[in-house]
């Protein structure tokens, strides 16, 4: 039987997709509200396809409680936060949930960490606690790293057909466990070493950080010079050998916009390139501010409470807010303005912050200006209703709106 530990955006979905392809699947969670809206079957955030899968995993038996199970097989997909101050990792979850694996696993119990952590987390907070516990690894528990590949808006599809990597000290665990994810994976599954499978996932989304801010950056460029970034990306993508991203108001999400600090926080010395890049990404929601008070001044516009931000989750037709553009802005305007604009979100359906408009058409009758950060399909559906609003559009979805 596999216990699943954390069931939230990677850990869920992950449950799910092993029980509903064959496996005993036990999901456990700290949040016992969490678990009730499970077990009544119920699910706790949207994603396209999950509905059914879910109902799949529950046809097939899947369990979900508040008590580690006492088994041979573990999933650990608990959060990995990085202090925002010293941009090291905070290793207390996993560190907390191996320990409590620790208390009950079965010998010869296969440990697989799943949560995004910094290269050496392994080495330096989860092979002592197995040495505390009076346990042999490689007897008792082993040990394996198998970081998830998974976007929001695409889970189902990417559980089933990226790539994964399986980093263990034992080619033959490494062998078992691969085994394991190939009852729902199609994708190649490659096995190497912890060391190097906690680097690659941290490398694969510092890459994309550094490029979102290149493309930021030269949003930066153009506006100074006021030329179009958008038709300088274009021209220059017509290079067979250039794929230059589009900018953005910012970066959010639980993987660019904080795996990469893990580099940074563990090698300050040797991620000038890094640090730089994460540092554009997050002036993006400044830069939004800027433009914002540009365009109230040109058009007389005194009054914030004339300003309406659509959208305030990470990215579009999700209802992640981790870390999202919209949340770092609001954090940045209180730097800036005594009160924060108004905002709406389609995919937001509770109100979680102050100023919230839960009403489409009262949101734009009470705005005058309308800031566009996400593009959710919902915005593309409606474009038709923002004319006689001045748009300031982060996206580049309508021609003669202001841009960044």
């Amino acid at each position: 039987m596999i216990n699943v530990i954390g069931l939230g955006y990677i850990g869920l979905p992950t449950a799910l997709m092993l029980a509903a392809n064959g496996n005993e699947v036990t999901g456990t969670d700290y949040n016992k509200e969490l678990l009730s809206t499970l077990k009544h079957g119920e699910l706790t955030f949207e994603e396209p396809g999950l509905e059914e899968l879910f109902k799949n995993a529950l046809d097939k038996g899947i369990k979900f409680e508040n008590d580690y199970s006492s088994t041979d097989f573990y999933i650990i997909t608990v959060p990995t936060p990085y202090d925002k101050v010293d941009k090291k990792i905070d290793a207390s979850y996993v560190i907390a949930a191996t320990k409590q694996v620790l208390e009950v696993c079965k010998k010869g119990t296969i440990l697989v960490i799943e949560s995004t952590i910094s290269p050496g987390t392994i080495d330096r907070f989860v092979r002592p606690l197995i040495k505390d516990a009076g346990l042999v690894l490689g007897e008792d528990i082993h040990l394996v790293h198998a970081p998830e590949r998974i976007l929001p808006g695409q889970m189902i599809k990417e559980l089933k057909f990226n790539s994964r990597t399986i980093g263990a000290d034992n080619p033959e665990i490494a062998e078992k466990v691969k085994e394991v994810y190939s009852s729902f994976c199609e994708g190649e599954i490659v096995c190497t070493d912890i060391r190097t499978a906690e680097m690659t996932k941290v490398v694969e989304n510092t890459f994309r950080a550094i490029n979102i801010a290149f493309a930021n950056e030269l949003t930066k460029i153009a506006r100074h010079d006021a030329l179009d970034v958008h038709e300088i990306i274009r021209i220059s993508n017509m290079h067979p050998r250039v794929n230059i991203l589009s900018p953005g108001p910012g970066v959010g999400g639980h993987c660019i916009p904080v795996d990469p600090w893990f580099l940074v926080g563990d090698y300050p010395r040797l991620t000038k390139l890094i640090s730089t890049a994460l540092e554009i990404n997050e002036s993006m929601p400044e830069l939004v501010l800027d433009r914002i008070g540009t365009i109230m001044k040109e058009n007389g516009i005194t009054d914030r409470n004339k300003v309406g931000i659509y959208g305030v989750t990470y990215k579009q037709d999700v209802d992640d807010i981790r870390e999202s553009p919209t949340l770092q802005l609001f954090e940045k305007m209180e730097e800036h303005f005594a009160e924060p604009f108004k905002f709406f979100d389609p995919m937001i359906h509770n109100q979680i912050l102050d100023n919230q408009v839960m009403d489409f058409d009262k949101f734009l009758n009470e705005s005058e200006v309308i800031v566009l950060m996400v593009e959710h399909s919902h915005l593309k559906d409606n474009l038709d209703k923002l004319k006689d609003k001045f748009i300031l559009d982060t996206h580049n979805l309508i021609d003669d709106a202001y841009k960044l």
